[in-house]
């Protein structure tokens, strides 16, 4: 049987399900099951289009490298980066970036998206889990913080036993 987890936008009291892909992401499934919960603040991407994500602290030891890697992620896929110290530009969490690098959990929604930075290139994630309940829901959710803003939102993952 699958392991799940649980994934929440607090502010808008929106939850989705999704299973993790141990056959795919190993190394990454267990980092991640074994650091839960996880969240933070919620952003809304930028360049990569219908992504919304948190930004956490390292909790892989080792990280996991790359591991069913993608750049053009699909509706309901829930992703891990790894950011080494000093390439997050946001200024809320530039100093831990600074200092330790950032985990970056992202949840896409919508279609056509492209994980491409105009500064550095391609930039593939750690394709982990894929968003099996309540993915329309989460992505009306998604949409409203892209049309009326992130402030005070927080993306929360947690296991579900």
């Amino acid at each position: 049987m699958a392991r799940r987890i649980e994934i929440t936008l607090e502010k808008r009291g929106v939850s989705c399900v999704a299973e993790l892909l141990d056959d795919l992401a190993p190394k990454t499934c267990e980092a991640l099951w074994q650091a839960l919960p996880r969240g933070d603040n919620a952003f809304h991407a930028r360049y990569a289009n219908h992504e919304v994500y948190t930004l956490v602290s390292p909790f892989a030891n080792p990280e996991p490298g790359l591991e069913n890697p993608t750049i053009l992620p699909i509706p309901g896929d829930v992703l891990y980066f790894f950011f080494p110290p000093g390439t997050i530009p946001i200024p809320d969490v530039r100093e831990a970036a600074y200092s330790t690098g950032m985990v970056d959990l992202a949840i896409f929604y919508d279609r056509d998206n492209f994980l491409f930075s105009p500064t550095t290139g391609p930039v593939p994630g750690n394709r982990f889990a894929t968003i099996t309940r309540n993915l329309e829901e989460m992505a009306q959710a998604c949409d409203n913080i892209w049309r009326e803003g992130f402030i005070g939102e927080k993306l929360v993952f947690r296991r579900m036993e």
